[in-house]
């Protein structure tokens, strides 16, 4: 299995059961290794606010187990190029910079990443 960054929103799309049954399968089997997040996702899942509390203590509890991957001065130079070659969130374009200075393939459902140079996405929605 390769190396990933998981966005947020494959977080709660496989947690909440949305992805194709080949989706959640390959989601699984990237969760039961180490998985690896960005402080960005980190910050947007501990944000969810759910009616279950027992939800949010399942991604409580998922970050806890993640490898999370910071800021460093190469995430942000990559980060600023991203944003000078094309109109894209900060959020989005660090995530997609963590995921290009890391070497991790993207997993997100999310189309703002589509052509950026360099980083390679896998979308579980059309697996």
């Amino acid at each position: 299995m390769g190396q990933y960054l998981i966005d947020n929103n494959a977080i709660s799309y496989f947690f909440s059961g949305l992805f194709t049954e080949k989706g959640m399968g390959f989601m699984a089997e990237v969760l039961d290794q180490i998985p690896t997040i960005s402080v960005i996702t980190e910050i947007e899942a501990l944000s969810w606010i759910n009616p279950d509390k027992s939800k949010e203590q399942i991604v409580k509890a998922f970050i806890q187990d993640a490898t999370v991957l910071t800021l460093t001065p190469d995430v942000v130079a990559q980060c600023v190029s991203i944003r000078r070659s094309r109109k894209i969130k900060i959020p989005d374009a660090i995530m997609a910079a963590t995921a290009i200075v890391h070497n991790r393939t993207l997993i997100t459902s999310d189309s703002d990443f589509k052509n950026i140079a360099g980083l390679n996405v896998i979308d579980p929605l059309n697996l």
